[in-house]
């Protein structure tokens, strides 16, 4: 009877369209679920993903779940996901592209899914990284380990000044690095982000695994902007 009260009074809605959600239905109503813009990257070895490394790092496998418009459905999820501690959008779009993934016979083995990590001081003011959902359920998807503390980043920035400094090629290595002993050694590590636009951050974060002795890179974001 509580739940059914709270429900009539403030009823869950769909975070993609901001419509009531149904019984049956979480996260996304039926409807968005259905509209989702879906790359299927997964499918294509040489997808759009893939190609935003060559010639910069050895990545051996990249995709994107979904595309990225601006004032679009995925903008809506990526913003309630960051800003607003809808964590559980995470969640629901990590469990959905892993048994995506898993339909496919990937050739490439991951052993340890790896968050792109917030520098502690912007991890403090969000409160969590908005990425942590999504990752878990790929790493449970694969039944791999999830690992948030091999990786971190050594420069705090603001939004802008972060996508300046990205775009610095000179300063690349200098944002992320890594500690790690020697059972992580020779490991596949599956980088996971939000949105991936230049490449830039993936391609930082693979350089600083890459100084891991056997280390192989791969990535999936959520999203891929179009």
């Amino acid at each position: 009877m509580f739940n059914y009260l709270i429900n009539l009074f403030f009823p869950k809605v769909c975070d993609g369209c901001r419509g009531i959600l149904l019984q049956n239905e979480n996260v996304f109503c039926t409807v968005c679920r259905h509209e989702m813009p879906l790359t299927q990257y997964h499918l294509d070895s040489k997808n759009e993903a893939v190609k935003k490394f060559y010639g910069k790092v050895d990545i051996q496998f990249a995709s994107a779940f979904l595309y990225f418009n601006k004032k679009g459905m995925v903008q809506e999820l990526i913003h309630n996901l960051k800003y607003k501690g809808r964590e559980e959008i995470g969640t629901a779009l990590g469990n959905w592209y892993a048994e995506d993934l898993k339909e496919v016979s990937l050739e490439i083995p991951f052993d340890i899914v790896i968050p792109v990590p917030l520098h502690k001081r912007k991890f403090k003011e969000r409160g969590y990284n908005q990425i942590t959902t999504f990752g878990k359920a790929i790493a449970e998807g694969f039944d791999i380990p999830f690992n948030e503390n091999l990786l971190f980043r050594k420069v705090y920035s603001k939004t802008q000044s972060k996508k300046d400094l990205l775009g610095r090629s000179e300063n690349i290595e200098s944002i992320f690095d890594v500690e790690f002993t020697e059972t992580a050694h020779n490991k596949h590590f599956l980088i996971v982000d939000d949105v991936l636009t230049t490449g830039a951050t993936i391609e930082a974060c693979s350089r600083a695994l890459l100084k891991i002795p056997g280390a192989k890179i791969s990535t999936i974001c959520i999203a891929m902007a179009h």
